[in-house]
């Protein structure tokens, strides 16, 4: 099952941009990523990885951001580089891009291995090529035990150029992939995160596109710009009739009377254990968004 954690707004930060990267953690995003891929030009990148590992060097507060860094991709030779240079930093988590296969993560592993060994790091992945968003179950399902995967990202920019599909408002050419990658992601018990909202002036349609994600089961979005962070956390988080519901459930099955049953009646409908369980869930979500907002 996806992680209680909160995932709600994910922010990338240039790596080379020292303003960005000194305000990154106190914008209130759930997660930071900081960006040593394509935000970063190849001359700046040596310069990048620096500002990166000094700012994880840097003690965090428990209920900081949790920070995830984007190395370069596996075909472009820079991603070694990155991970001998932030590794020993301990990042919360390492994104590698431009997946096509389960192979590309297992290469990224053994990269890992040698920069840092005996390390344990989540990784996340995205999924943004026409490979791998035809085949995303094999990447949601290539488990590590030192490397684990934790959350599928979708990178929707690099889709539609590689696939020609147009993002439209409502982005009927992609819901297929979307909703395959969500399934996916929940098959190998991972988080999902949508891809960016590209208009910085239409803030109604972002909102519009957060809900879709979430109605489609999404645990977040992808954020460029600060000014998205507010309606992703808001949007993302357990409304108020879920959680009323979830405080209603969620202990059914611990009742001594209910005990060993596998579904019972309750306020007029059947609820099976599933959903009990999905309260707990929820209710540890709403514990960890409240401990983030202080």
């Amino acid at each position: 099952m996806p992680s209680s954690r909160p995932r709600r707004s994910v922010l990338y930060v240039p790596g080379a941009n020292p303003r960005a990267l000194e305000k990154a953690m106190g914008l209130g995003a759930d997660v930071v990523i900081l960006d040593l891929e394509d935000s970063v030009a190849p001359a700046e990148k040596p310069a990048a990885r620096a500002r990166v590992a000094a700012l994880l060097a840097v003690p965090r507060h428990p209920h900081a951001p949790e920070i995830v860094v984007r190395i370069n991709g596996p075909a472009d030779g820079l991603g070694a580089a990155d991970l001998a240079a932030i590794l020993p930093a301990r990042p919360d988590g390492v994104l590698v891009p431009k997946i096509a296969t389960a192979a590309d993560l297992d290469a990224m592993r053994r990269s890992a291995a040698e920069a840092a060994p005996g390390a344990i790091m989540p990784l996340w992945a995205m999924i943004e090529t026409a490979r791998a968003v035809a085949d995303p179950l094999s990447i949601a399902l290539a488990g590590d035990a030192a490397y684990p995967l934790v959350a599928l990202v979708l990178g929707l920019n690099d889709l539609a150029v590689e696939t020609g599909a147009r993002q439209l408002p409502g982005r009927a050419p992609m819901v297929p992939w979307l909703m395959n990658v969500l399934a996916a992601g929940r098959a190998g018990g991972l988080d999902v995160i949508d891809g960016v909202f590209n208009d910085l002036t239409d803030m109604a349609a972002f909102e519009a596109e957060c809900r879709q994600a979430r109605d489609c089961g999404f645990d977040g979005k992808s954020l460029i710009h600060p000014r998205q962070i507010a309606g992703a956390n808001s949007i993302f988080a357990p409304d108020l009739a879920a959680i009323a519901e979830a405080r209603r459930i969620a202990g059914l099955f611990d009742e001594p009377r209910h005990r060993g049953l596998g579904v019972v009646a309750f306020e007029g409908r059947m609820v099976e254990r599933l959903h009990a369980e999905a309260g707990k869930r929820l209710l540890a979500r709403l514990e960890a968004i409240q401990a983030r907002s202080g």
